[in-house]
């Protein structure tokens, strides 16, 4: 894991991604991970490298789904992939189901989905693999299911960062964990990885937790009856800033607690996911950190690898030729692991970061 400021690679500036055609990104590509083969791919990829493809979105609630959904046209005509009109799931692990049944109904010949429920959207990829169309996930990795290619960053390594920010800054206390929903296996990573890397390194620290279920409303109540018996809290991770920053940011100016980075009584923040309102908030001293996950990235590899499984190109694990690596899961799924840096008053104006970008 690369140390707390790490900047985005200059190769992967916004304006380059965007501007780039098709041809060029190809070519850049075609060596994108160790064990890459050009023929010899699964003989079930429907369209022979041609055809629809359909975006299927979790939601669109939070700032980070809507860049992700921004992105996503642009990245397209970057790799050269015909997209269908997005689709957003709203939330719901079962009408994402129906939305991946409707999507193939109408015809589409390869998909990206970001799945809200590890386990539920295998039902999905089954439909997927019947007829033939290759899908890659994006964000959420599946627990069982087919998929060409998993394009996420190392969600422990998000956990390791919150705790090992707090714990760099908090000499003892509690600490509060607001986290996403357990049903996805970021939920997961980030909350066991935090846990753990707690305990191991700094058991000064209590830590108290929110199931909040990306769920804003959900993070607001419990947050404000957490702190009616522990007003003593002196940092709290959010799992999701997209989601958590608005909600937890109003509790503690209700209650008194929203004070300003270096005065008395600031409480430490540590944030996930990037967002320009989390940099705003970096700027102003109401919270101290994010992890910036890539939204740019998410779509721009979503894009090239659903192209690659539809012209039947296969990978393995490996170092790629844009700063990330490819690794094998225990469920045997491929997951291309993305740069994702924490974020700091140190580089929060780093015009290379996507969060820099979006207007």
């Amino acid at each position: 894991m690369r140390g707390g400021t790490l900047r985005t690679p200059r190769k992967r500036n916004r304006s380059r991604i965007i501007g780039a055609t098709a041809l060029a990104a190809g070519a850049s590509l075609v060596l994108a991970a160790c064990g890459s083969t050009e023929d010899g791919g699964p003989s079930g990829a429907a369209g022979g490298g041609t055809g629809k493809v359909g975006v299927i979105l979790p939601l669109l609630t939070s700032p980070f789904w809507q860049s992700y959904n921004d992105y996503v046209p642009k990245m397209a005509e970057s790799e050269g992939v015909d997209v269908l009109k997005t689709v957003n799931s709203n939330s719901d692990p079962s009408q994402q189901i129906t939305d991946i049944n409707n999507e193939l109904n109408q015809g589409v010949k390869g998909l990206v989905v970001a799945p809200l429920d590890s386990a539920a959207i295998e039902a999905g990829l089954n439909q997927a693999a019947r007829k033939g169309v290759p899908v890659v996930a994006v964000d959420v990795a599946p627990d069982k299911g087919k998929v060409a290619m998993v394009v996420r960053a190392d969600n422990v390594a998000y956990g390791q960062k919150a705790c090992e920010y707090l714990g760099r800054h908090i000499t003892g206390g509690k600490v509060v964990q607001i986290m996403g929903d357990l049903a996805s296996v970021n939920g997961r990573d980030r909350s066991e990885a935090f846990r753990t890397c707690v305990r191991k390194k700094y058991p000064e620290l209590k830590v108290l937790e929110i199931p909040a279920e990306w769920e804003s409303d959900t993070a607001a109540a419990k947050l404000d009856t957490l702190l009616n018996t522990h007003p003593d809290i002196k940092g709290i991770y959010l799992q999701a800033g997209g989601v958590y920053l608005a909600p937890t940011l109003q509790t503690l100016k209700s209650k008194k607690l929203l004070r300003p980075a270096g005065r008395e009584g600031h409480i430490v923040i540590v944030s996930n996911d990037g967002i320009p309102q989390e940099f705003d908030a970096i700027r102003k001293g109401e919270i101290d950190a994010t992890v910036s996950q890539p939204a740019d990235a998410y779509a721009r590899y979503g894009m090239y690898y659903i192209k690659a499984a539809m012209e039947g190109k296969t990978f393995g694990p490996g170092p790629t030729d844009h700063d990330s690596t490819i690794v094998k899961l225990p469920s045997g799924i491929l997951e291309d692991q993305l740069p994702a840096p924490l974020v700091t008053k140190e580089n929060v104006d780093d015009p290379e970061l996507w969060g820099n970008t979006v207007k």
